[in-house]
């Protein structure tokens, strides 16, 4: 439900400004070992990586091929982010770090990517109004997105927060500097020692409340990776139902929205007014491509479609007759992967195994001219329907009629993003079944029954593919046609997170650990 390069933040140019047979590089959604700052590859969001010597198999009682292990809270559905030798994970706060921050939280851990100690924690009070908005003990959802001395994030409270990576470490850097009452629950009388932040405490730069600023309504936990362009941030809002999942409190609110890096001001929205028509909530994150020689960012909606934007120019300076001026993208490319689904009146459905309307979880994949996207029937409250699809990308318009090449049937629900690989794609289904499928024909190579459900996403890396299940199966198989496993391992707690490599090093998440795998020699 809740779904770089060297020691530097890998930041990428303007597409027209990289070099053909780099970008030929990046749009097969591989890199070289290098940090992994964002959740996916840089634009396509695929989830494929070239690091090499990666482990097939680890186990933590014998310390096989396990560099270290961190201990994390009770929910962490979060994927870990690797960069600058910093490794940042979302926790809740069932193992508290620090006295002066007690009770439910959501955490964001900041570790040594060396040996996994904490260098600081960000640990943000819940939401006190209803608990649909940030559900009791789920964490904090969101990976981080990095860049240079910045990370990006959205908090379980639905703040869009610009991080200094050293935390506390070199001073309360501004303009922000009340993190020590932030860091305190609201209502709360709390002495003067306790607004003062700590070294555990993160250095906020920045805020933005996308409930207060932007008018959105949160729905279980803020989901959102961040996507950086230039000097601007696009992420989905996270909007959604309220506590009786039949309602959209607040029809106004945007489903995309555009911030200002630097100073996190308010720029632009998708000005679609998808809000009455999402069944459940906007978790899906953007992705950026470059199409016929345009650059477009591209949205799951919480109604199920899938929307191309045309972004702000990257470098876009903030105009002075457009201070206070929140300006509407320009949509310039529509699909829509259900078409049959209704749209309309949309929560006359809840309840409905056979006819609902279609959600997206996972992110879309760009590569090749195409976009690779998984979604379906909603598994908690619509019908029982999912697939796999792959969609050209050029022209223009609604192009739902036009451009869909293949459409892949999965069981009844998924949250996968689509991993592309060696020309296959894999994705996983709530039938805890993993599919491997031909990226050009959609037929399937190979099935597997996993035992376990899948919330999170199959990394494909070193002629593997890495997958995790919420029963605490942590499964390895080969990345060829035949199909073979090559290790599975009880870990003991459910994983939500995907796994990721960076710098030489597999990083697999479960509810309650952190593992940093590396071959032994």
């Amino acid at each position: 439900m809740f779904p770089a390069i060297a020691m530097n933040c890998f930041r990428l140019p303007s597409p027209s400004l990289v070099p053909a047979a780099f970008l030929s590089l990046l749009l097969t959604g591989a890199t070289g070992a290098a940090d992994q700052p964002q959740y996916g590859q840089a634009w396509t969001r695929n989830l494929a990586s070239t690091e090499r010597n990666l482990p097939a198999r680890f186990d933590p009682k014998t310390g096989e091929n396990v560099r270290w292990t961190a201990k994390l809270g009770t929910e962490s559905h979060a994927t870990p982010v690797i960069a600058g030798g910093r490794v940042y994970i979302g926790t809740n706060n069932e193992e508290p770090r620090d006295p002066l921050r007690p009770g439910d939280r959501g955490v964001l851990l900041c570790l040594a990517e060396s040996d996994g100690h904490l260098l600081w924690q960000l640990a943000v009070p819940k939401r006190e109004e209803d608990i649909f908005h940030d559900w009791p003990k789920s964490g904090l959802s969101s990976p981080v997105t990095v860049e240079g001395d910045r990370a990006y994030l959205v908090d379980n409270r639905g703040v869009v927060l610009c991080l200094d990576v050293k935390g506390m470490a070199n001073g309360n850097d501004g303009p922000f500097r009340d993190e020590g009452a932030y860091l305190t629950p609201r209502g709360t009388n709390a002495p003067a020692s306790k607004l003062v932040p700590g070294a555990l405490d993160a250095d906020i730069l920045w805020q933005f409340d996308l409930t207060a600023q932007a008018g959105i309504w949160s729905h279980d936990a803020a989901h959102s990776s961040i996507l950086v362009h230039g000097d601007h941030l696009y992420l989905n809002t996270g909007t959604g139902v309220d506590n009786t999942h039949k309602k959209i409190r607040t029809p106004e609110a945007p489903s995309l929205v555009v911030l200002d890096k630097r100073t996190g001001r308010y720029l632009a929205q998708d000005g679609l007014g998808i809000a009455p028509k999402i069944f459940h909530c906007t978790w899906s994150s953007p992705s950026l491509g470059t199409v016929e020689g345009k650059e477009r960012v591209y949205l799951a909606g919480g109604d199920g479609v899938l929307y191309g934007f045309e972004p702000l120019s990257a470098s876009e300076p903030p105009r002075e007759e457009s201070l206070g001026t929140i300006r509407k993208l320009k949509q310039v490319w529509r699909y829509d992967p259900d078409p049959q689904a209704p749209k309309d009146e949309v929560h006359r459905f809840n309840g409905n195994r056979t006819t609902s309307p279609s959600n997206i979880y996972g992110m879309p994949v760009l590569l090749d001219g195409s976009v690779f996207l998984a979604g379906g029937g909603d598994w908690f409250w619509g019908k029982n329907e999912a697939w796999l699809q792959r969609v050209r990308l050029d022209g223009s318009g609604d192009v739902t009629a036009t451009h869909r090449q293949w459409s892949y049937p999965l069981g009844r629900h998924t949250m996968s993003t689509p991993t592309v690989a060696n020309g296959m794609v894999f994705a996983a289904d709530s039938m805890r079944k993993f599919h491997c499928v031909d990226a050009q024909t959609g037929q399937e190579v190979w099935t597997h029954e996993l035992g376990g459900e899948v919330w999170g996403s199959a990394l494909a890396a070193d002629g593997k593919v890495y997958v995790g299940t919420r029963r605490g199966d942590f499964w390895a198989f080969a990345l060829a046609r035949e199909k073979q496993v090559l290790h599975r391992l009880e870990l003991g707690a459910p994983i939500s997170a995907t796994p990721v490599a960076a710098n030489g090093t597999l990083y697999v998440g479960t509810m309650t650990h952190l593992y940093a795998l590396r071959v032994s020699r």
